[in-house]
């Protein structure tokens, strides 16, 4: 039997190793509190080292209480001292406050080291490419600390890329929430990556690898993943709304990235007329992260049931915005989709099929989409119905009338099959439409004018030239016999008749007339 005496010494002797590393890390923390001026310096000099420049460092704090931890506020490291000469003041890095711990067994490791990195508030300044031109490329040296990171994990952060275009605002990317694995200056490392993109409004979340940094050219430094963008609320653009979804990928350098992908909107709408229209699009692109500046290669798109194509640049512009200009092709596709998209008046003016090939151009500034977007092209228009029957009637009249049955045009009567084609032009919400030519059996229709997209403004004159002759339109004999003098006035250039006229009115509402001034112009110039 163990005498009481033998067992209390025992358990003292038990104690000793547990009170021996306490007193270890007692000392331990005063040590390195002691040692942390120095420790800063060496982190200091180390960053220095590492990328060749001023370094500075507000405050930091290491404790072995649990294990090796760490952390820091207001760090800051500048671009090399030739780049600053050349006017980048502000530093490339700077972060608010950092943490990590590390074990004790990863401080007696070479390289040492770090499980995780948790940053708050960083912000990469990007100096313009001419800056970074005039610095002389030098070889990265290693400093005296040789560190290893699992991982890094960034919070509320940004990207800045300057420029020195007079043209051109510094790109700023709002970095929400970003996870860097493995970090290694010489290979390329894995994140995972949520950006607040501010027009439209909405989160982009990404993975993929990012890197090497390029000191130097950050132009070059290599990027690929993949995305999505969801809820993208396109009311943030002022004159447009509905909420986009994009997913996609991209590949390439940060100032040449290779994007692939898929934008739809369920419910895009102008706000010339507040209709919502379907719009798919599978597009790619060339994107400069640098600039922001995006180059669309052939977008296949669909509004409502049209598809057509486009291709173009999307220009970043200082303090103004952005310009579009776009080539846009529409092979075959239903008028009535864009008239929906663009009219604000229902139902829309006309039903047809649409062939059109046109250069968009939005010019940057802060009024509404609709007020800053031209357009200026060709087109042609098959199969066309009017959707107001008051006006499908007269048409159809006129045909008959034009044909010499002026018996048969009546109200109800069979739609005739019409097409037509010209050139227009758009600017400030106001369409403009040129060589306008309108054909139906028994007459054609030549016609110039203006037409207002909020339905309001509807003013067109022109010709219509029909087979029969005046005094052939009419059903009625006595009236006939009375229009039989004027034959000779209107008949001209192998025409039965050609007859001035006049659309004004509005979009619900035209009013078709004879435009006898247009036909004393035309006797004046021919005197």
């Amino acid at each position: 039997m163990v005498s009481p005496q033998k067992h209390n010494r025992r358990r003292w002797f038990l104690w000793i190793p547990l009170i021996a590393i306490l007193v270890l890390l007692v000392v331990g923390e005063l040590v390195l509190r002691r040692a942390a001026p120095i420790l800063k310096g060496r982190v200091i000099e180390t960053l220095s080292t590492r990328f060749n420049s001023r370094v500075e460092l507000d405050d930091l704090d290491v404790s072995l209480m649990r294990g090796l931890a760490v952390s820091g506020h207001g760090l800051r490291i500048f671009a090399p001292d030739d780049v600053v000469a050349a006017g980048a003041k502000d530093p490339i890095f700077a972060v608010q406050q950092f943490e990590f711990h590390a074990s004790l067994i990863g401080l007696f490791l070479k390289p040492t080291h770090v499980g995780a990195v948790h940053a708050q508030g960083l912000t990469i300044q990007v100096p313009p490419k001419s800056m970074r031109a005039q610095g002389v490329q030098q070889r990265r040296r290693r400093g005296k600390i040789k560190i290893v990171v699992d991982e890094i994990v960034f919070d509320d952060s940004q990207l800045v890329i300057g420029t020195d275009k007079p043209n051109k605002d510094p790109k700023v990317f709002a970095l929400k929430h970003i996870v860097l694995q493995n970090l290694n200056p010489t290979t390329a490392s894995p994140y995972d990556a949520t950006l607040t993109n501010a027009v439209p409004k909405g989160d982009i979340h990404a993975t993929g690898t990012f890197g090497p940094w390029q000191d130097e050219t950050p132009g070059d430094s290599n990027v690929t993943g993949k995305y999505t963008f969801q809820n993208a609320d396109l009311s943030t653009i002022k004159g447009i709304a509905g909420m986009l979804h994009s997913v996609g990928d991209f590949t390439g350098r940060l100032d040449r990235i290779e994007v692939y992908g898929t934008a739809d909107v369920p419910n895009f709408s102008l706000d010339t007329a507040n209709h919502p229209v379907p719009l798919e699009t599978q597009f790619s692109a060339i994107v400069d992260g640098i600039t922001g500046d995006t180059y669309l290669q052939p977008v296949q798109a669909k509004l409502g049931e049209s598809k057509f194509s486009c291709s173009g640049a999307v220009v970043n512009h200082k303090g103004i915005g952005h310009s579009v200009d776009l080539d846009v092709d529409v092979p075959a596709g239903r008028i009535q989709d864009f008239l929906q998209l663009a009219v604000k008046t229902q139902p829309v003016v006309m039903t047809g099929v649409v062939g059109m090939k046109t250069k968009l151009h939005i010019r940057p500034g802060k009024e509404s989409v609709t007020q800053k977007l031209g357009l200026n092209g060709g087109f042609s228009l098959k199969q066309i119905h009017f959707t107001n029957p008051d006006v499908q009637d007269k048409v159809d009249e006129l045909s008959l009338r034009a044909e010499g049955h002026p018996k048969e045009a009546k109200a109800g009567a069979e739609d005739v099959n019409s097409q037509m084609k010209g050139s227009f032009r758009m600017d400030d919400g106001e369409l403009t439409l040129q060589g306008l030519h309108y054909s139906l059996p028994g007459a054609t229709v030549d016609l110039g004018g203006v037409y207002t997209l909020d339905g309001r403004k509807f003013d067109f004159t022109g010709k219509v030239r029909t087979d029969a002759k005046i005094s052939q339109m009419v059903a009625s004999r006595w009236k006939s016999l009375m229009l039989k003098p004027a034959d000779p006035f209107f008949h001209k250039n192998g025409a039965g008749a050609e007859i001035p006229v006049k659309v004004t009115g509005t979009n619900s509402a035209p009013k078709f007339g004879l435009d006898m001034g247009h036909k004393d112009k035309d006797k004046d110039k021919s005197q």
